[in-house]
């Protein structure tokens, strides 16, 4: 009788611990099972070798960083394109291929453009191109007269009664009208002529990007210059980046700050279009920075008018985590676009006197990544929080197969 119940009570501590085990197996393999997305990682293979072994220098943020900052920003060079003219006031427009003159003869009303029919109100009228392709044009064949006005063959040239063929690209108005009276001297005694612009269709720039209104622009006897261009393309978008227009010229590229020419009058900057410039006004894409780690709200900032601190970019990123973050870990990682296997990196030690005025004082760069490091309690809490759970689990399962 002993022995039977002896054996009961074996099998029934066996059907205990295999009830257990089969839990226990079941909660370790819940993984497998468990609602939401998962990877499977027994398929991957990580190779050791290429795991990074550099170690990167980190400059201390302190007043003789803030001064070596303001002094390379100072001895910066900025590329400015070449013009044709140094001075507005000696700028001549000179006549291209497929522009539209207008031509008068006084007292001879056969020989001039009909009045009335221009496709411009000429003078130092600066219209698009699309503006005047818009307006009745009737097209003349090279050599012939336009019954709107006379335009300019691509070889450069017009036909005009008595005169024949002569050249007008490459001359102004003036030196037109003068080779034209004396081509008319011999059939008109002193012959009063005047030659003026129909319509700029010779001569154009492209703006492209974060204008109201991109396309091309004629450049006519009023110098075009850099602003001019933007505004009679309706002006920028709410996302244009005016800090980094780009011109491109003769195959070069060049990057002008617009913003300098409005808000403190740096005329450098307005530089002179010439015939085939492209400008474009490209987005903050590139002009922004990211706030990470201990802070408030982690996010990307756009930097305003070419200028933002350490201090902006954590205070519009919330601040920093009173209770996780550690003040003496602000970095800051730079140039990883150029080198990203070589990053310049910066720590600021907010728990100085002398931090909070460094901190409105360094200037961040596009693309910079401030980053606030994490406080070693707060790592060893993360680590309970994850471990805490799994182990009181053991304990309800060991304290039930007692």
């Amino acid at each position: 009788m002993l022995m039977k119940k002896l054996t009961a009570n074996s099998f029934a501590r066996c059907k205990s611990k295999f009830a257990a085990t089969l839990l226990l197996t079941s909660f370790l393999s819940a993984c497998a099972t468990a609602p939401g997305n998962y990877l499977d990682t027994s398929r991957l293979k990580e190779d050791d070798q290429n795991r990074p072994t550099e170690t990167y220098p980190v400059h201390l943020i302190d007043a003789s960083v803030i001064t070596a900052q303001a002094q390379a920003a100072a001895a910066k060079t900025q590329v400015l394109p070449t013009s044709r003219y140094t001075d507005p006031s000696q700028y001549v427009y000179r006549l291209s291929p497929q522009d539209i003159l207008g031509i008068t003869v006084w007292d001879h009303p056969e020989l001039t453009t009909p009045q009335g029919s221009t496709l411009s109100s000429g003078g130092n009228t600066t219209q698009s191109i699309g503006g005047a392709l818009q307006q009745p044009y009737t097209a003349a064949l090279p050599g012939q007269a336009d019954p709107y006005g006379q335009t300019i063959a691509s070889d450069g040239t017009i036909f005009f009664p008595f005169v024949g063929r002569i050249k007008a690209a490459g001359k102004t108005t003036s030196e037109v009208r003068d080779q034209l009276a004396t081509g008319l001297v011999r059939y008109i005694r002193n012959p009063q002529v005047d030659v003026r612009v129909l319509s700029y269709r010779g001569q154009k720039v492209q703006v492209t990007g974060e204008v109201k209104t991109p396309g091309p622009l004629a450049i006519s006897d009023v110098p075009l210059t850099l602003v001019d261009a933007i505004t009679r393309s309706g002006g920028t978008n709410p996302d244009a980046d005016i800090q980094r227009v780009r011109l491109t010229r003769n195959n070069q590229l060049y990057v002008l700050d617009a913003d300098r020419m409005l808000d403190r009058g740096d005329t450098t900057q307005n530089v002179m279009l010439q015939s085939g410039d492209v400008i474009n006004v490209p987005d903050r894409t590139d002009a922004r920075v990211f706030v990470m780690g201990e802070v408030k709200t982690p996010i990307q900032l756009p930097i305003i008018r070419g200028r933002m601190t350490i201090a902006d970019a954590l205070t519009q990123g919330g601040g920093i985590l009173n209770t996780d973050a550690n003040p003496r870990q602000i970095f800051v990682m730079r140039g990883m676009r150029e080198h990203p296997t070589r990053p310049e990196v910066f720590r600021l030690d907010m728990t100085q006197p002398d931090s909070i005025m460094l901190s409105s004082q360094f200037q961040l760069q596009p693309l910079d990544v401030v980053y606030v490091g994490t406080a070693a309690s707060t790592t060893f809490n993360r680590v309970l929080q994850q471990v805490l759970p799994s182990v009181q689990t053991l304990f309800y399962l060991r304290q039930l197969t007692r």
